[in-house]
């Protein structure tokens, strides 16, 4: 998602610009990733809410499931989005070139189209922004039959009766809760001590524990056995070992592998170039400049945090700085995370081992859900939000939140981060009653022992 809004961005400061495409212009987000699973876990989330409405009142009868309508639905959210892209590229003025690009020299790409001959396109800045494509596992390629990786999975209109996840990071979680919700056994295999292992241990605690309430079986501390993975009538069976070295081997319609994601830095003109690729990735500078003169690369790409807003941000700053102004590096530290599984997560700046690894000295505060006036009366009582703080001076270094609909909360703290709020600030910020909002400035309080719901 980095290459259209750096395109923009540039036709917005007056240079001429030309956007090359391979597939769809808008990226893996917009057609392969985000927005048609987001599509999906809606229609899983409102069949969760009519599951329940008996407690709110509400009589529904039986319940039944489309998920081809539910994938109708998704396509058309995903086209609608393509139209936008599309136009918005027109209105700016962005030309767009069908065809794989490939770096030919100093100032110089060469685009092979899908038909017809290669076109030579001379610019004085060029940004990569490739992006990036499911791993696989080795020896066991995505068949799109027994064994998926998210690509495959956002393709298929039906619901496995069965399925085992590999890797508990986002793109698992999120395909485990949806495959749960709509009534699939799900067991999650993850080599790793916890689920979202990148989020703090306290999220994926809460997680785990909300995970085995709705009856997700998570392994977490398990390795699969490459070698034990076997196709049969059933769907694809493999064996799991835990940390004591104790196997066990489970049966499902299919295995999904969600392991992470690969920069796509194959075939693209670096090689014999100034731009250096370490441990898989493309490296940059504070201003996403490579070694190689000319040449930016932004979004998954470079690493760090493989997310959309994150590209989006970095191909704006990487445009701001071809273009000779003095844009602000981006710090991670205010990037925020969000997960979309059942309950969501939404995170920001460092955990508390994070913290303390850094050599701070950490004070952190916690508000329950179960104290919140909105989430009772939404029935969502489950979850937290956590604020971990520099006790020295207060300033705030993360927040962390696992609950119902909290992907919409986590942009203030963000917002804090900009602005290098301490958890007093945060605190004493008024929120709305009764608001989700509300946990935000109590965990803050909570900080100094100052809370009043808690």
């Amino acid at each position: 998602m980095g290459g259209y809004p750096a395109a923009i961005r540039a036709a917005q400061l007056g240079l001429s610009v030309v956007l090359v495409e391979e597939d769809k212009v808008g990226g893996t987000c917009l057609h392969r990733g985000c927005i048609p699973a987001k599509a999906l876990l809606q229609s899983a989330a409102l069949l969760d809410e009519l599951r329940h409405a008996d407690t709110f009142g509400v009589t529904t009868g039986d319940v039944h499931f489309d998920y081809s309508v539910a994938g109708r639905r998704r396509d058309w959210v995903v086209s609608q989005l393509h139209k936008g892209v599309q136009f918005l590229l027109r209105k700016n003025k962005v030309s767009v070139v069908s065809g794989r690009g490939r770096l030919d020299g100093a100032g110089r790409l060469v685009v092979t189209p899908p038909a017809g001959d290669a076109v030579e396109i001379e610019a004085g800045s060029v940004i990569i922004a490739t992006g990036s494509r499911p791993k696989q596992l080795p020896g066991n390629p995505a068949d799109g039959t027994v064994i998926f990786t998210s690509d495959e999975a956002l393709r298929i209109d039906r619901v496995p009766a069965s399925a085992i996840v590999l890797g508990a990071g986002a793109v698992g979680v999120e395909f485990a809760s949806l495959y749960r919700s709509c009534g699939a056994e799900v067991t999650i295999v993850e080599m790793l001590p916890s689920l979202v292992p990148l989020e703090d241990a306290a999220v994926g605690g809460e997680l785990r524990k909300q995970f085995e309430a709705r009856g997700i079986t998570c392994l977490t501390g398990h390795r699969l056995d490459l070698g034990s993975i076997e196709r049969n009538e059933g769907g694809v069976a493999v064996t799991v070992a835990g940390e004591d070295g104790k196997e066990q081997r489970l049966q499902a319609e299919l295995l999904l592998v969600a392991v992470g994601r690969a920069a796509n830095v194959e075939n693209i003109g670096i090689e014999g170039t100034g731009v250096v690729v370490d441990r898989g990735v493309i490296t940059v500078d504070s201003m996403l400049r490579t070694g190689e003169p000319g040449v930016s690369a932004v979004g998954d790409v470079v690493g760090g945090f493989q997310l959309a807003h994150k590209a989006l941000h970095e191909g704006v700053l990487a445009v701001e700085a071809i273009a000779g102004r003095d844009p602000h590096p981006l710090d991670p530290r205010i990037v925020t995370r969000t997960t979309y599984c059942t309950p969501q997560i939404g995170s920001m700046g460092l955990s508390e081992a994070e913290a303390q690894a850094a050599g701070y000295e950490v004070a952190t505060g916690v508000m329950p859900f179960r104290g919140n006036g909105r989430a009772l009366i939404w029935g969502e009582s489950g979850g937290f939000c956590k604020v971990v703080a520099d006790k020295a001076d207060g300033t705030v270094l993360g927040v962390h939140i696992i609950g119902h609909e909290v992907t919409e909360l986590i942009w203030g703290p963000a917002l804090g981060g900009l602005l290098e709020t301490t958890a007093f600030e945060m605190g004493h910020a008024v929120a709305p009653h009764p608001t989700l909002s509300e946990v935000l400035s109590e965990a803050a309080l909570a900080v100094s022992g100052e809370a009043i719901h808690i």
